[in-house]
């Protein structure tokens, strides 16, 4: 985890270019979806208790059913996105996976198995839960700062990761949003803090030498066992 301000600027110019290739990846996707009526995301779709479909966790966040759809997803996936890994790209990228394997689990275990689901809410999901709360777990107070404002004024995305939400995949979003909350938990920053030593008592002063009223005191202090 970066420390110095030279760092995290590092870090941030790398997550900026990260996130405008993965954009870039998913639009050059969607490009090639379209050309092809949609057939990839029919065939890479994960369907639920569907074995054959399990791989597909990995490339289904890749992929949209519309332009209204990626659009709507854009957005989104590059700010949280951003936020997530302007703090070390290779903790985002492990971050990314375990997202991608939570929302795809729930969606394959409890969706209906008469749904094909793709698209990249469940990361941008993944990534709001790890924003929100990363700096509870890293004790750092520049990003508990962010986590409450991106918390306070996107908290409404919650309400399609509930149940009975129409026209999207809410288990998708819950897995992605679980698989967040769980990797800010997993990649916490774990250094250990130098114990600062404990102050060492002043060695207690002896009278100069030639001082003979001083030197009695001392001598009677000592007899007494105070010295």
């Amino acid at each position: 985890m970066p420390d110095s301000p030279e760092q995290m600027i590092a870090e941030a110019r790398k997550a900026f270019f990260v996130m405008f290739g993965l954009l870039a990846v998913v639009w050059l996707v969607q490009l090639a979806n379209f050309a092809d009526h949609y057939a990839l995301s029919r065939d890479y779709a994960v369907v639920s208790g569907d074995p054959g479909t399990l791989p597909d966790i990995l490339v289904a966040p890749l992929l949209h059913w519309s332009w209204a759809h990626i659009e709507s997803n854009s957005g989104p996936l590059f700010v949280f996105g951003f936020l997530a890994a302007y703090r070390g790209v290779l903790r985002f990228l492990a971050l990314t996976l375990l997202i991608a394997v939570s929302s795809g689990a729930v969606v394959w275990l409890f969706e209906r198995g008469d749904v094909a689901t793709v698209g990249a809410s469940g990361l941008i999901f993944g990534y709001f839960g790890y924003v929100v709360v990363r700096g509870l777990f890293d004790r750092h107070l520049i990003d508990t700062l962010v986590g409450v404002v991106m918390g306070a004024s996107f908290a409404y995305l919650l309400t399609v990761a509930v149940p009975g939400t129409p026209g999207v995949s809410w288990l998708g979003h819950l897995g992605g949003l679980i698989g967040g909350l769980l990797g800010a938990w997993l990649f916490r920053d774990r250094h250990t803090r130098t114990p600062v030593p404990a102050p060492t008592a002043a060695p207690a002063a002896h009278p100069a030498p030639g001082d003979p009223t001083r030197a009695a005191l001392y001598k009677e202090l000592d007899d007494l066992g105070l010295l």
